[in-house]
């Protein structure tokens, strides 16, 4: 029979105990633990779903890596085109985690109406091209269908459809410039079939989704000729190591660049978001922490006759120790199940309502706050703390060696 087991429980089942004067130091210190666990539940699970966002928002409109000539073009517009007649498309078996590669180019052009213009990239794609990331963003209408004849269906955010004052299914020409500048520009006009809003402001005020063929007939190319290539992998956490290896397996005269690099400044700003909760998981542990150091210290104080009695009865100090280690046990866990379930709770509310909204989208590139739930952090989160809040406590039990059997037992 484990009888450290048995004592702390006798302990914590007495009335007496739920009554003492530690019971408000005991019920302050379940409270910081569950409110810390709350805290850094928040702070994990927000700061890894506004990175997936931001993150899963740039991957939809370039891919995780993208394959272009090597030019001094550093525009968005497509003038070099690459032969379609590659190793690596349509099917990209080269390099082991890569889901799919489409072909896409670029054109920059003027939408004209008859009140307003807006300067736009006309991105066009070809019936390859996976419509699943965008589709989340769909607000309004369906997604352009492109088969083998040419179409004037086009994708538009609700950003440019506001500023132009265009709406579903309406039709509007857009200017496209001649490399001469002397000749005159090229006119095209496309219906609306679908509007969308990623939220990602320097996305949707210039990006315009068309058929491929356009820009292949404006710019004079072949069929096989496009502007770049968008490759999307299976795993993120193993994007440079893939950027790596579809750079070796590419042509001499093609470049390659993972979408980190390409917008280095957005994605090292969420990285400063990992910082921030580094920082707040080890302050609420350490407040955690002290607040069951505390209450170790007062449980220790208000039970020293029964440690005298213990130990004149022949207990050692580590048999006593771990009744009161066994007590704080009882205690941690006890703020982790409240602190797991209100902070879940909440977690799962604004997953699921979104009732907490940014106050200005366009900074955040989202208009919810998002949060990230999964398994992993979570267990990985409590283990950690209960075994940090629980490692603390073994110091200030120390005090128990230090104490004299006969004068605890005089001890009031």
């Amino acid at each position: 029979m484990n009888y450290e087991f048995f004592l702390a429980k006798r302990i914590i089942g007495s009335k007496t105990y739920k009554s003492s004067v530690s019971a408000p130091i005991i019920k302050i210190g379940i409270t910081a633990i569950a409110i810390g666990i709350v805290v850094m539940l928040i702070a994990i699970a927000t700061g890894l779903g506004l990175q997936q966002k931001v993150r899963d928002k740039i991957v939809a409109f370039n891919g995780h890596v993208i394959i272009t000539n090597y030019d001094t073009n550093v525009s968005d517009e497509s003038e070099t085109p690459i032969s379609t007649n590659q190793e690596f498309y349509p099917n990209f078996n080269q390099v082991e985690g890569v889901k799919h590669i489409q072909a896409v180019a670029k054109k920059f052009g003027v939408i004209r109406t008859e009140t307003d213009f807006e300067g736009v990239v006309y991105k066009g794609v070809g019936r390859e091209y996976d419509w699943n990331y965008l589709k989340e963003f769909l607000v309004e209408g369906e997604l352009p269908n492109f088969g083998e004849s040419m179409s004037n269906e086009v994708l538009i955010s609700s950003y440019l459809a506001n500023r132009l004052k265009l709406k579903l299914n309406d039709t509007f020409q857009t200017v496209f410039a001649k490399e001469d500048i002397n000749q005159i520009p090229n006119i095209r006009a496309f219906k609306i079939v679908g509007i969308y809003n990623s939220g990602f402001q320097e996305f949707d005020k210039t990006f315009v989704i068309g058929d491929l063929k356009h820009v292949q007939r404006l710019n004079k190319w072949k069929p096989d000729e496009v502007g770049n290539f968008e490759v999307f992998i299976d795993d993120y956490s193993q994007l440079d190591e893939k950027g790596r290896e579809i750079f070796k397996i590419t042509p001499s005269n093609l470049d390659t660049q993972t979408v980190t690099r390409k917008f280095l400044s957005i994605f090292e700003w969420i990285k400063i978001f990992d910082n921030n909760t580094y920082g707040i998981i080890g302050i609420m542990i350490l407040v955690a922490g002290i607040n069951m150091i505390t209450a170790l210290l007062v449980l220790i104080l208000e039970r020293t006759q029964m440690i005298g009695v213990l130990k004149a009865l022949g207990s050692s100090n580590w048999s006593i120790r771990k009744v009161f280690l066994y007590n704080a046990t009882y205690l941690i866990g006890l703020g982790l199940f409240w602190g797991n379930l209100i902070g879940l709770s909440l977690l799962f509310a604004q997953h699921y309502l979104g009732l907490l909204k940014f106050p200005n989208p366009e900074e955040y590139y989202v208009s919810t706050i998002p949060v990230y739930i999964s398994l992993d952090y979570i267990l990985l989160l409590n283990i950690g703390t209960f075994v940090v809040c629980l490692l603390m406590l073994l110091v200030p039990s120390v005090i128990i060696s230090k104490i004299a059997p006969v004068k605890a037992i005089r001890f009031e």
